[in-house]
């Protein structure tokens, strides 16, 4: 890193209950540390808001914003550009979001360079996209992540927020292979069609009506269809290495931008462009804001395009918003089905769905922006890469040497996570489709009506195929593929697991399993397994502890 740092912290220092550990990343308006929790009675720089360090990870990334030095005026659009990245993370938990711990101010007058900064304690990445593009333009791996990349635009949208500086440098890899969008100090909440932003941005990723747009006394006003040409350039550089518009420079293709926009230019994308991502980019890149793609079809056709199997563009493979109220038991009525009202709404977009045949095989290396202990300014580390396989994902909840495919563990990792319940872990989403379908996703039984590797009735199926929980127009057709039906799997068994009645005997978890199978009604009424499930029982139990690891059983 050959870049000065924005906010030098030297390695060691304390603050609330972390230890600032390597340097990470810098830019203009602040500095990113690695860091490592604790004990919070040693620490002596610190005056910390949110949650005690009992529930923080071990390891986390400490951006550190200076707040407290500076001429007033820098100081107050500081405030301004945090505020909006603390409002956002604090309201916002997402799959696809950087998640954000606590906030804290130092309290450190013997240093006036720290000296009521603002620090955001972060989930803790393995690298960018900007530092994966670096070294390995064109990753194999490219649709998988632009599938993330715009399943994160899509959560950022329906909540009503609009990212505005979208660019790889704010595309996040963890260590465990899945994508967290991030920087969000330009990001605004919609007010009605519109929010406002500042006046900075990234020209390259810059739709064109915002090049010229009169900047008023709240900012600029900025809509999601602004990121979805943000989305547009990202998907044309991660799959050719190259911009979608002509020049050597950002200055030039902003000018190309301009040109296109008036209509005295032609968008000219690349020939190695494969069809069904041309025609996503040119969805996104239109010359005017009224012409794009909306973000839910516009993931809708990324996913199918990442998936890239037969039949995946008649459906939308990344389930929309996961509401756990509304899965209900294949064998309940229509009436029934209907989802009980005044539960809270989550948002829910499997990251595996995106590229299941992709990550089976997914090995790609993210450069660590710096991870050997050295100082700010000590000049970039040669190597360091973090090599992530669809076969490891969830290692620590989900082993690795038992029948498990690949190209699921994202799927049943992700689906498992989103739930939030003690009971529906990943080992028993596992266990449910081995004794289900042996993970088959081809299963066919016309005899019983269901179909795929969760056994699914398409006229139920047909309930959970909208976010809002009113029922397809048409009843879904088989084959099922995994990434729409294990999310639905992972709803129901997150609406039923609190139905159950405490007292029941036997495990709670192959107790919900039952459930599924069954309804949770007949488990209530035997007081535990229904004697003709039984042996169902016996087999999710064997594959439950099977699948466990042994830290976790």
């Amino acid at each position: 890193m050959t870049e000065p740092y924005a906010v030098p912290v030297p390695r060691g220092y304390r603050v609330g209950a972390w230890e600032v550990r390597e340097p990470i990343a810098t830019g203009a308006f602040g500095s990113v540390y690695a860091a490592r929790r604790v004990d919070t009675g040693h620490g002596n720089h610190n005056a910390a808001t949110g949650r005690g360090s009992g529930s923080l990870p071990e390891t986390a990334a400490l951006k550190f914003l200076p707040t407290g030095t500076g001429t007033p005026r820098q100081l107050t659009h500081l405030r301004e550009l945090i505020e909006r990245e603390v409002e956002l993370l604090r309201r916002l938990r997402q799959p696809r979001l950087i998640r954000m711990y606590e906030s804290l101010t130092v309290d450190d007058p013997a240093d006036g360079r720290l000296d009521g900064a603002t620090v955001l304690v972060l989930e803790r990445a393995e690298g960018s996209l900007s530092a994966l593009l670096g070294t390995a333009p064109r990753p194999p791996a490219g649709p998988a992540l632009l599938a993330q990349v715009c399943a994160g635009l899509a959560q950022l949208h329906r909540a009503g927020w609009v990212h505005g500086d979208l660019k790889p440098a704010n595309v996040l890899l963890m260590a465990d292979g899945s994508v967290r969008l991030a920087d969000f100090n330009m990001a605004a909440e919609l007010e009605g069609t519109h929010a406002y932003t500042p006046a900075f941005s990234t020209p390259d990723y810059t739709p064109p009506e915002l090049l010229w747009s009169e900047i008023g006394e709240r900012g600029r006003r900025i809509r999601p269809s602004a990121d979805v040409w943000a989305f547009g350039v990202l998907a044309h550089l991660v799959l050719t290495g190259t911009f979608p518009l002509p020049g050597g420079t950002p200055t030039a293709r902003r000018d190309a931008a301009v040109a296109y926009a008036r209509g005295t230019h032609e968008l000219r994308l690349s020939p190695e462009l494969p069809q069904a991502w041309s025609e996503i980019v040119r969805a996104c890149l239109t010359r005017t804001h009224s012409g794009r793609i909306g973000t839910d079809a516009l993931l809708r056709r990324v996913t199918a395009a990442a998936e890239g199997t037969r039949g995946t563009a008649r459906r939308a493979l990344v389930p929309r918003s996961l509401v756990p109220r509304s899965l209900f038991p294949r064998s309940l009525s229509r009436r029934s089905s209907r989802r009980p009202r005044g539960r809270p709404r989550r948002t829910f977009v499997a990251s595996a769905a995106a590229g299941l045949v992709a990550l089976a095989a997914l090995g790609y290396g993210a450069v660590r922006w710096a991870d050997d202990g050295r100082e700010p300014g000590a000049g970039p580390r040669p190597g360091g890469t973090a090599s992530v396989s669809a076969a490891s994902y969830g290692a620590a909840e989900l082993r690795t040497d038992r029948d498990v495919p690949p190209a699921y563990r994202l799927l049943i990792v992700e689906t498992a996570h989103d739930c939030e319940r003690d009971e529906v872990t990943p080992a028993l989403v596992a266990a449910i489709l081995k004794a289900e379908s042996d993970f088959d996703p081809d299963l066919s039984d016309p005899a019983k009506d269901e179909y795929g590797i969760a056994r699914w009735t398409p006229s139920v199926l047909r309930w959970w195929m909208n976010e809002d929980g009113t029922p397809g127009e048409a009843v879904p057709q088989p084959p099922f593929p995994p990434a729409e039906s294990v999310p639905a799997m992972g709803r129901y068994l997150c609406w039923i697991a609190p139905r159950l009645e405490a007292g029941l005997e036997g495990d709670r978890a192959v107790l919900t399993a039952v459930a599924y199978r069954t309804s949770y009604k007949k488990v209530n009424d035997a007081g535990g397994v229904p004697p003709k499930y039984h042996d169902y029982a016996v087999r999710v139990a064997h594959h439950l502890k099977e699948y466990t690891p042994r830290e976790r059983k």
